[in-house]
């Protein structure tokens, strides 16, 4: 029943955010809905029993929208956004309406239930028998398969980002002659 439930938060929190993503025109708000989007599909990884994948897109990508979000309030000046309404009545900013409480609701809904599934499958403190629908944890059978079968792939990957990481070191880099 819990999975079923965080599946169906997870489908939806997913979907709405990906058409308020692609509706919206503010580069705070898409930051926003893209953060929503990918907690989603983290929360659906965490119903297929991918825990590892739940987990990598929750640090990988989701910190990655918190650096986009960074990134553009200093591409775009920081300014605040104040509406007509807060500018003619001089009312004080607030943090949101309703519908940003309710999506940040939904959002913090999926968050919570999809760390529950995640440490529900790392600490097993009852026994295997009692849980119908878990699957095993990933992780272990994700460090095998790297450290054995896949070695090479694994450190011919890790060579490919360090040649990335100095190229763009590179051409960030300042010219001298100009």
């Amino acid at each position: 029943m819990f999975v079923q439930i965080l599946f169906g938060l997870s489908a939806l929190l997913t979907v709405g955010c990906a058409i308020a993503l692609a509706a919206t025109k503010n580069i705070m708000h898409s930051c926003v809905f893209l953060l929503g989007t990918l907690l989603g599909v983290a929360g659906l990884y965490a119903t297929l029993g991918a825990d590892f994948v739940a987990t990598a897109q929750i640090m990988v990508y989701v910190g990655g929208v918190v650096i986009l979000m960074l990134f553009a309030v200093m591409l775009t000046g920081g300014k605040d956004f104040v509406s007509k309404a807060q500018n003619l009545l001089g009312l004080a900013p607030t943090m949101g309406n309703k519908w940003t409480y309710s999506l940040a609701g939904l959002v913090s809904l999926v968050f919570i239930l999809t760390n529950v599934k995640l440490i529900s499958s790392i600490v097993k403190t009852a026994p295997a028998k009692t849980f119908t629908n878990e699957m095993p944890s990933t992780v272990s059978q994700l460090g095998h398969l790297l450290i054995k079968d896949h070695v090479l792939a694994f450190e011919l990957s890790s060579v490919l980002l360090l040649g990335a990481l100095i190229g763009a070191a590179i051409i960030a880099r300042p010219k001298k002659n100009q």
